[in-house]
Protein backbone atom coordinates (compact mmCIF):
# COMPACT_ATOMS: atom_id res chain seq x y z
CA UNK A 1 0.00 0.00 0.00
CA UNK A 2 1.21 3.30 -0.86
CA UNK A 3 1.73 5.62 1.56
CA UNK A 4 0.00 9.06 1.96
CA UNK A 5 2.03 12.14 0.40
CA UNK A 6 2.74 13.43 3.80
CA UNK A 7 4.13 10.20 4.83
CA UNK A 8 6.15 10.02 1.60
CA UNK A 9 7.48 12.89 1.99
CA UNK A 10 8.50 11.97 5.52
CA UNK A 11 9.88 9.05 3.87
CA UNK A 12 12.03 10.63 1.63
CA UNK A 13 13.45 12.40 4.29
CA UNK A 14 14.62 9.87 6.12
CA UNK A 15 16.19 8.41 2.67
CA UNK A 16 17.92 11.31 1.23
CA UNK A 17 19.30 11.62 5.16
CA UNK A 18 20.98 8.23 4.31
CA UNK A 19 18.33 7.09 7.59
CA UNK A 20 17.41 3.15 7.18
CA UNK A 21 13.94 4.04 8.99
CA UNK A 22 10.55 2.80 7.50
CA UNK A 23 7.64 4.50 7.45
CA UNK A 24 4.81 2.22 8.60
CA UNK A 25 1.15 3.80 7.98
CA UNK A 26 -1.51 1.92 9.91
CA UNK A 27 -5.30 1.54 8.76
CA UNK A 28 -6.22 3.35 12.06
CA UNK A 29 -4.83 6.55 13.68
CA UNK A 30 -2.16 7.27 15.42
CA UNK A 31 -2.76 10.56 16.23
CA UNK A 32 -2.58 10.19 19.96
CA UNK A 33 -0.11 8.21 22.37
CA UNK A 34 -2.30 5.79 23.20
CA UNK A 35 -3.63 5.45 19.86
CA UNK A 36 -0.13 4.69 18.52
CA UNK A 37 0.78 2.35 21.33
CA UNK A 38 -2.70 0.34 20.20
CA UNK A 39 -1.79 0.30 16.54
CA UNK A 40 1.83 -0.76 17.24
CA UNK A 41 1.52 -2.81 20.05
CA UNK A 42 4.06 -1.57 21.83
CA UNK A 43 3.64 0.85 25.81
CA UNK A 44 2.33 4.32 25.81
CA UNK A 45 5.63 5.07 27.32
CA UNK A 46 8.04 4.26 24.21
CA UNK A 47 5.45 6.45 22.08
CA UNK A 48 7.96 9.63 21.29
CA UNK A 49 5.28 12.23 20.80
CA UNK A 50 6.23 15.42 19.18
CA UNK A 51 4.98 18.73 20.89
CA UNK A 52 5.45 22.53 20.04
CA UNK A 53 5.87 25.29 21.89
CA UNK A 54 6.28 28.68 21.26
CA UNK A 55 8.61 31.06 24.32
CA UNK A 56 5.94 33.56 25.15
CA UNK A 57 8.54 36.59 24.42
CA UNK A 58 10.94 35.75 21.92
CA UNK A 59 7.91 33.95 20.14
CA UNK A 60 10.34 31.55 19.07
CA UNK A 61 9.29 27.69 18.31
CA UNK A 62 10.55 24.63 20.48
CA UNK A 63 9.78 20.74 20.28
CA UNK A 64 9.75 18.68 22.71
CA UNK A 65 9.64 15.24 22.02
CA UNK A 66 7.77 13.60 25.18
CA UNK A 67 7.54 10.01 26.26
CA UNK A 68 4.03 9.27 25.35
CA UNK A 69 2.79 8.43 29.24
CA UNK A 70 4.22 11.72 30.00
CA UNK A 71 2.30 15.26 30.97
CA UNK A 72 4.99 18.14 29.90
CA UNK A 73 6.20 20.26 32.80
CA UNK A 74 6.14 23.78 30.81
CA UNK A 75 7.18 25.52 33.86
CA UNK A 76 10.14 23.23 34.51
CA UNK A 77 11.23 23.76 30.76
CA UNK A 78 10.28 27.28 30.88
CA UNK A 79 12.22 27.94 33.76
CA UNK A 80 15.75 25.80 31.74
CA UNK A 81 15.34 28.46 28.91
CA UNK A 82 14.67 31.34 30.44
CA UNK A 83 11.11 32.22 29.07
CA UNK A 84 7.87 30.47 29.78
CA UNK A 85 6.54 28.55 27.16
CA UNK A 86 2.53 28.71 25.44
CA UNK A 87 1.49 25.59 22.93
CA UNK A 88 1.73 26.47 19.72
CA UNK A 89 -2.11 26.58 17.48
CA UNK A 90 -2.37 24.53 14.51
CA UNK A 91 -1.47 27.12 11.77
CA UNK A 92 1.97 27.84 13.50
CA UNK A 93 2.87 23.98 14.23
CA UNK A 94 2.43 23.60 9.95
CA UNK A 95 3.91 26.38 9.11
CA UNK A 96 7.36 25.89 11.48
CA UNK A 97 7.43 21.98 10.66
CA UNK A 98 5.55 21.42 7.56
CA UNK A 99 3.62 18.85 9.24
CA UNK A 100 -0.16 18.74 10.37
CA UNK A 101 -0.58 18.42 14.81
CA UNK A 102 -0.72 14.48 15.15
CA UNK A 103 1.66 13.26 12.34
CA UNK A 104 4.32 15.68 13.24
CA UNK A 105 7.74 13.77 12.99
CA UNK A 106 10.74 14.51 15.19
CA UNK A 107 13.08 15.80 12.56
CA UNK A 108 12.63 17.06 8.72
CA UNK A 109 10.81 20.49 9.61
CA UNK A 110 10.14 23.62 7.28
CA UNK A 111 12.83 24.99 9.75
CA UNK A 112 15.20 24.34 11.80
CA UNK A 113 13.95 23.91 15.80
CA UNK A 114 15.25 23.99 19.33
CA UNK A 115 14.52 20.54 20.22
CA UNK A 116 14.41 19.14 23.75
CA UNK A 117 14.23 15.20 24.96
CA UNK A 118 12.51 13.96 27.56
CA UNK A 119 15.08 11.92 28.86
CA UNK A 120 12.26 9.24 29.95
CA UNK A 121 12.55 7.97 26.32
CA UNK A 122 16.30 6.69 27.11
CA UNK A 123 15.33 3.67 28.75
CA UNK A 124 13.69 1.97 26.02
CA UNK A 125 15.02 -0.17 23.64
CA UNK A 126 13.10 1.31 20.60
CA UNK A 127 10.73 4.13 20.70
CA UNK A 128 8.27 4.79 17.62
CA UNK A 129 7.66 8.14 16.08
CA UNK A 130 5.18 10.01 13.70
CA UNK A 131 6.61 10.19 10.44
CA UNK A 132 4.66 12.72 8.64
CA UNK A 133 0.83 11.33 9.06
CA UNK A 134 -1.37 10.95 11.84
CA UNK A 135 -1.39 7.36 10.82
CA UNK A 136 2.31 6.46 10.31
CA UNK A 137 5.10 6.07 12.41
CA UNK A 138 8.65 4.96 12.30
CA UNK A 139 10.76 3.01 15.15
CA UNK A 140 14.33 4.05 16.20
CA UNK A 141 16.50 3.82 19.01
CA UNK A 142 16.54 6.73 21.31
CA UNK A 143 20.42 6.87 20.76
CA UNK A 144 19.21 7.79 17.01
CA UNK A 145 16.94 10.43 18.48
CA UNK A 146 19.60 12.05 19.88
CA UNK A 147 21.70 12.36 16.49
CA UNK A 148 18.83 12.83 14.26
CA UNK A 149 17.70 15.77 16.42
CA UNK A 150 20.58 17.36 18.24
CA UNK A 151 18.32 17.59 20.98
CA UNK A 152 19.04 17.77 24.44
CA UNK A 153 18.07 15.36 26.68
CA UNK A 154 16.47 16.60 29.38
CA UNK A 155 13.91 15.88 32.57
CA UNK A 156 10.54 16.98 30.98
CA UNK A 157 8.31 15.12 33.36
CA UNK A 158 5.33 16.63 35.38
CA UNK A 159 5.77 14.95 38.70
CA UNK A 160 2.12 14.05 40.00
CA UNK A 161 0.21 16.42 42.66
CA UNK A 162 -0.44 14.59 45.90
CA UNK A 163 -3.01 16.05 48.14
Amino acid sequence: MPLSPSAQKFQDYLAAGGHPHIVVEHNQSTRTSAEAADAIGCTVAQIAKSLVFVTRRTKQPLMIIASGSNRVDTKLVGASIGEPLDRADPDFVRQVTGYAIGGVPPVGHARPLKILIDEDLMQFETIWAAAGAPTAVFELIPAELLTMTGGTVMKLKAEEQSN
